[in-house]
């Protein structure tokens, strides 16, 4: 039996291209289907870019950060001869730092072996720093339009509901896959991987969705059986644990504020960040990075990573620039934005009157 003969009626790729060519997301990364139709080439590097961004962060999010490196680095060759450090402090508040280090490892990767070009085959996409399964793919489909099946938590959604999966995600991911495969076709298969990315994301939604604006609501199983808002299934997460720990923010009289630099790998790795404790599920140890007059704020800093919650005790002191001989940044260089999200939380935290 055929992947695709459980459905009696069986979906047509063209008719959801037609509703895509009327209803295309405007993305600053996305040539729009009527431009690619007159031979506008998406830009590898643009669409790479883009994917990594948006692995785990929201379109909406992504958008502000995309113009800037855009801005800051117009293609492969800028962002390649850019400083790990102008790098992070431009990534800084899009989270996932590993990312933005894999970004630049792959830049310079692309620009001194393959001479600024990304490779068109998937498999050597895949050996790229920073590019798994998913990127390779919807890199290949996207920016050099071959047939690869492009599966994100939109495509999921779409294909649970148009085949009526009940097994859970993740268990449910190579059905899925299976599934979608059927479906990809070999013209315009880049323009196929957006649509049904767009569909998911504005008609076939999480909750509440637009079944009857659908362009496949006929062949829909999930829609015949009235199951669409049941799905996808996912698999119960265990609660995560609670982190605490101490955040030490140091200034001197002058303004300057002590900074330390992360290592390059874990969490928030080759980012600035105060001065921390230990991050337990217990009792953190009170461990400052030098003898002074620390005041604990009133205010606790919350914040949530992907396995865990943290909360952190803030505690501020004022000292010379040189106490205890560690490196201070001069207030003129000082910029808030540049720390991840939660370091601006700590610095927040810390210029609040108790």
């Amino acid at each position: 039996m055929k992947v695709l003969d459980k459905l009696s009626n069986q979906p047509d790729t063209n008719v959801l291209l037609k509703w895509y060519d009327d209803h295309a997301r405007i993305m600053p990364w996305r040539v729009a289907p009527a431009d690619r139709a007159m031979g506008t080439v998406p830009d590898p590097y643009r669409i790479w870019l883009s994917e990594i961004m948006l692995q785990q962060t929201t379109v909406a999010v992504v958008k502000d950060y995309f113009l800037k490196f855009t801005e800051l680095w117009p293609d492969i060759f800028a962002l390649a001869s850019a400083t790990d450090a102008e790098v992070m402090a431009a990534w800084a508040g899009l989270g996932y730092y590993a990312r933005a280090r894999n970004l630049l490892k792959c830049a310079r990767e692309v620009v001194f072996k393959f001479d600024g070009q990304f490779p068109q085959d998937r498999t050597q996409l895949q050996r790229l720093p920073g590019i798994g399964p998913y990127t390779s793919a919807a890199l290949a489909s996207i920016a050099f339009d071959q047939p690869e099946t492009v599966i994100d938590g939109n495509v999921e959604r779409v294909i649970a509901r148009l085949f009526n999966v009940h097994a859970p995600l993740p268990k449910a991911k190579p059905q899925l896959t299976n599934y979608a495969n059927g479906l990809t076709p070999y013209e315009r298969p880049g323009d196929y991987a957006q649509a049904v990315m767009d569909l998911g994301a504005t008609i076939c939604t999480p909750k509440s969705p637009s079944c009857d604006l659908c362009p496949w609501e006929n062949c829909c199983l999930a829609q015949q059986h009235g199951s669409a808002e049941k799905l996808p299934k996912k698999t119960v997460k265990p609660k995560k644990p609670t982190r605490r720990g101490f955040a030490y923010v140091a200034y001197s009289v002058d303004g300057a504020v002590l900074l330390e630099q992360r290592p390059d790998s874990g969490l928030l790795g080759g980012m600035l960040c105060w001065p921390v404790s230990e991050w337990v599920e217990g009792d953190p140890e009170f461990a400052p990075p030098f003898r002074a007059d620390w005041v604990e704020m009133s205010d606790e800093v919350h914040h949530t990573f992907s396995h865990f919650h943290l909360k952190l005790r803030v505690l501020v002191a004022k000292t010379v620039s040189d106490a205890a001989e560690k490196k201070y940044i001069k207030k003129y260089k000082f910029r808030v934005s540049e720390l991840p999200t939660v370091m601006r939380k700590v610095w927040i935290a810390a210029s609040q009157k108790n």
